[in-house]
């Protein structure tokens, strides 16, 4: 039986109209996730932050997938424990109450991926040349759509498509997405946030993720995006599903965005305070 891995590769940059990057990511073997700071909330990189050091801190766990079993629960018990840690920073200090993220997460187990997501970052996948959108954005516009009361193009073009009706946010319930997605040797997919799926049609990530390596991928989407006029953070992780091979070296795990650079001050003060309680 061939054994198929992830090959894979993750970009951010801050964008042209912004001066923080309040995006995170992680990329490993076992695991890929974004996390988009909500835009015009205190601190939005800190949520992005803390909900990508979370998933970090239980990577090892999952490494590879070849634990064998379902990584859902796992996934979904780290989800939790985001939603209690930026509970836990709200109560501590009132300047992060209200602070939010999304998150779109994958969690390997060999054959497929177990999917944690809530918010407006997206997971899509490129199989056999067609590109498949395989999250659901939580606006208020995807309502609109659903309902029937907006198509697509004008969901896409509307004023308020930011607005999240769902997020990862401290003093709110999480309500993610949990569920399990097969994947096919040969697959290409793409997790992003915003700054590139709402400003880059579905057309041109298609073309973009058609490149000869996820790195290229990534390159391409990222010029694309502050192409466009970058107004938003850019950050997208692109993962190829592939056998695995004897003499293959094991990718090491990337941290980018808010999420690679440690918290100073009172913020890392009361992180420490929050681990040994």
């Amino acid at each position: 039986m061939t054994h198929h891995v992830l090959r894979f590769a993750a970009g951010t940059h801050t964008g042209r109209q912004r001066t923080v990057n309040e995006d995170s990511a992680f990329a490993s073997p076992g695991l890929l996730a974004v996390a988009d700071g909500m835009g015009g909330h205190p601190h939005g990189d800190v949520a992005s932050r803390t909900a990508i050091t979370v998933l970090a801190e239980a990577a090892p766990h999952r490494a590879a997938g070849r634990e064998g079993g379902d990584p859902g629960p796992a996934l979904a018990s780290a989800v939790t424990d985001i939603a209690a840690r930026l509970d836990d920073l709200g109560r501590h200090d009132p300047d992060l109450a209200r602070m939010g993220t999304t998150l779109t997460a994958l969690a390997w187990d060999g054959a497929g991926f177990a999917v944690a997501h809530i918010g407006d970052s997206r997971a899509y996948v490129l199989r056999g040349g067609v590109l498949e959108r395989i999250t659901r954005d939580h606006t208020m516009v995807q309502i609109l759509v659903d309902e029937g009361r907006l198509t697509p193009e004008q969901a896409a073009r509307h004023p308020r498509a930011s607005v999240l009706v769902r997020a990862l946010q401290s003093g709110a319930r999480a309500q993610p997405d949990l569920y399990h997605r097969e994947a096919r040797p040969g697959d290409r997919y793409l997790l992003c946030s915003d700054g590139v799926s709402g400003v880059i049609p579905d057309e041109a990530i298609r073309d973009a993720l058609d490149a000869p390596a996820p790195e290229e991928a990534v390159d391409r989407l990222v010029a694309l995006a502050n192409g466009a006029g970058g107004p938003d953070n850019i950050t997208c992780v692109v993962a190829d599903v592939v056998p695995e091979a004897a003499d293959a070296d094991t990718q090491s795990p990337e941290l980018l965005g808010a999420a690679a650079h440690a918290p100073t001050g009172p913020l890392a003060r009361l992180g420490r305070r929050l681990r040994r309680a």
